[in-house]
């Protein structure tokens, strides 16, 4: 009798021990640091889930099936006019796999890049990067997945159980060819693989980014993906903390919630300046596609331009400032002015380009023209020492060719994307960037 009620009373005290330490556990505070790098963090996956979710609202939208995108679609975040491309999700399991089937492109600059459900590269498929098989058919199969391929197929195994391709086929001035290989790229079923839907979210623009809620079922989004950086342990750790702070008390989540309107701030302020090299203006995104342990820049390539390239492909710049550090308005005028040992076709073993895109939604800023871009396929017109200027603004600018003018939107902020694919190592190492962006005194009227 005895032993059985001290045992009953050890066991009532270690339950009160312990249902106490779990309580203090949830209340203790969170530092603000810990709150900024948790949501940062978890932003990067929630902007993935955000696309899914937009992808997959789209028409005829199903797993393991290619949406090819008309030409000069501008229905893409940062998008690419120069390309033709075209997009799809695969979905696998331990029994069912996806079939990618690539065509020979000769003459011209193409990849299939395939992407993990947090924005990490997991493989560019090209001739750079695959010497020994540049087209033909491979499997996209889950990790540890022991489905049987058909010979000669190449074997790749994703991250997890789903991935985005965002694949790309140069027009330069033949949209037709172009369209024709756009077409030829094929996805098939191996089984019937089943497609996790992505973990419920709120949707939220990137003008209103997501709040407090976004700590909400944190174990769903984790779960749903895995992670392959260094440092993913340690920051799950500091979000599932922020999520139990936040849960513990109504007091507690309008605190979190508070916090998080700074950190969105800075995050904004510093995700086109401080979240890469910055040179000469130019956010130089060096290092993008694959980023190791700086899931700030992951987040913010993902915020900005979802579904970032390696550097070996493609070195983005950004500019949303001018040469004296002022927001780019879509009311004034500016030069660039490419000096003529500068010009960007030296830089590229590929192509160039220079996108105009709204600010903060970064898509295309409508115009009369319907002239977003340029590239090295342009009919740009050359100074008379060589060199290459480029205005920019609502109206033609005095002294500029027409034909180098880039419409902007009066009364709007923008932002300047340059893309170099395949780059030259100066650019690479951030020794090569564009001209800064230079405010006129006025435009033409």
């Amino acid at each position: 009798m005895g032993n059985t009620l001290t045992r009953t009373l050890g066991l009532t005290l270690l339950a009160l021990i312990t249902a106490t330490g779990l309580a203090a556990a949830q209340t203790t505070p969170v530092t603000d640091q810990d709150i900024d790098d948790a949501y940062v963090y978890l932003l990067g996956r929630a902007l993935v889930i955000r696309q899914e979710m937009i992808d997959r609202s789209g028409p005829d939208f199903s797993y393991n099936r290619i949406k090819y995108n008309p030409l000069g679609s501008a229905d893409f975040v940062n998008p690419n006019f120069d390309v033709a491309y075209l997009e799809a999700w695969f979905a696998t399991d331990d029994k069912g796999a996806a079939l990618l089937e690539i065509p020979e492109v000769k003459g011209r600059y193409y990849t299939a890049q395939i992407l993990d459900e947090w924005g990490e590269v997991i493989v560019n498929i090209n001739e750079r990067t695959f010497p020994t098989k540049p087209h033909g058919t491979f499997a996209l199969v889950k990790p540890g997945s022991t489905v049987a391929i058909p010979p000669g197929a190449g074997r790749i195994e994703l991250h997890s159980g789903k991935a985005k391709m965002l694949a790309r086929v140069e027009i330069k001035g033949d949209p037709e060819g172009a369209l024709a290989l756009q077409r030829a790229f094929k996805v098939t079923t191996l089984g019937t693989p089943v497609a996790a839907p992505p973990p419920p979210l709120p949707m939220f623009g990137n003008k209103d980014l997501a709040g407090v809620e976004i700590f909400d079922d944190v174990d769903a989004k984790l779960a749903s993906a895995l992670d392959v950086a260094p440092e993913a342990a340690e920051m799950q750790q500091k979000v599932r903390a922020v999520s139990a702070y936040a849960a513990s008390s109504a007091g507690a989540r309008a605190e979190v919630d508070a916090k998080l309107r700074d950190v969105i701030r800075r995050f904004r302020e510093d995700a086109l300046t401080k979240s890469a090299p910055y040179r000469n203006h130019w956010l130089c995104g060096t290092g993008s596609g694959n980023y190791g342990g700086d899931f700030r820049r992951r987040t913010a390539a993902n915020y900005a331009g979802i579904w970032a390239n390696t550097s070996d492909e493609v070195v983005y710049f950004v500019a949303t400032r001018d040469a004296e550090e002022k927001p780019l308005d879509g009311s004034a005028g500016y030069l660039m002015h490419f000096a003529a040992d500068r010009l960007p076709e030296a830089v590229v073993d590929a192509y160039w380009s220079v996108i105009l895109v709204g600010v903060p939604n970064y898509r295309v800023a409508p115009n009369p023209l319907n002239r977003f871009n340029f590239n090295n396929n342009s009919p740009l017109k050359r100074e008379a020492d060589g060199s290459l200027k480029i205005a920019i603004g609502p109206k033609p600018v005095s002294g500029i060719p027409e034909a180098n003018w880039l419409p902007s939107a009066e009364g709007r902020p923008f932002s300047l994307t340059f893309r170099a694919y395949v780059p030259k190592d100066v650019v690479e190492r951030c020794e090569w960037t564009p001209p800064a962006v230079t405010r006129l005194g006025q435009s033409r009227p």
